[in-house]
């Protein structure tokens, strides 16, 4: 109905539709289906169409870099649950009995935060901290590169 579904593939693109209470839509953001959309835009969008639904529940404060306690050291991947690319990620790691730390980033407090940081504004997961060095995507090669240079010297 909002022309999102691939017919001969079976799956859509990742859509957002924000429709108001009269059946109107008012905001359409659509992404490749392995990408994520920023959170905070849509949440703005809504607040902007419902302002009796932000006062009562405002945006939360913005939360410090530099507050944030998160796993450092060894193979960290910066992740969701729903992440095509990091489910390839966790697969490769299993294969190549490679030892990681997964942070949900939705879960984590500050890890999207980070990971935006790290990626230019975006919330791109997969993400890496591979000993300090920050791998933004699934890349094999520079993962096993980064891996191959920082853990097994």
């Amino acid at each position: 109905m909002y022309g999102v579904f691939r017919e001969p593939d079976g799956y859509t693109e990742r859509a957002i539709f924000v429709i108001d209470k009269r059946g109107y839509i008012r905001y359409i953001d659509i992404h490749d289906i392995d990408d994520q959309p920023d959170n905070d835009v849509v949440l703005e969008v809504l607040r902007r169409i419902d302002p009796e639904a932000a006062i009562r529940s405002p945006a939360p404060p913005p939360i410090k870099l530099e507050d944030i306690q998160l796993p450092h050291g060894g193979v960290v991947m910066y992740c969701t649950r729903w992440c095509p690319g990091c489910r390839r990620a966790r697969a490769w790691f299993q294969t190549n009995n490679i030892e990681y730390t997964e942070v949900d980033i939705d879960v984590t407090p500050g890890a999207a935060e980070q990971v935006k940081q790290w990626a230019n504004g975006t919330r791109t997961t997969p993400t890496f901290d591979i000993e300090g060095t920050i791998l933004v995507g699934f890349d094999e090669k520079k993962i096993d590169e980064a891996i191959k240079e920082k853990i097994t010297r």
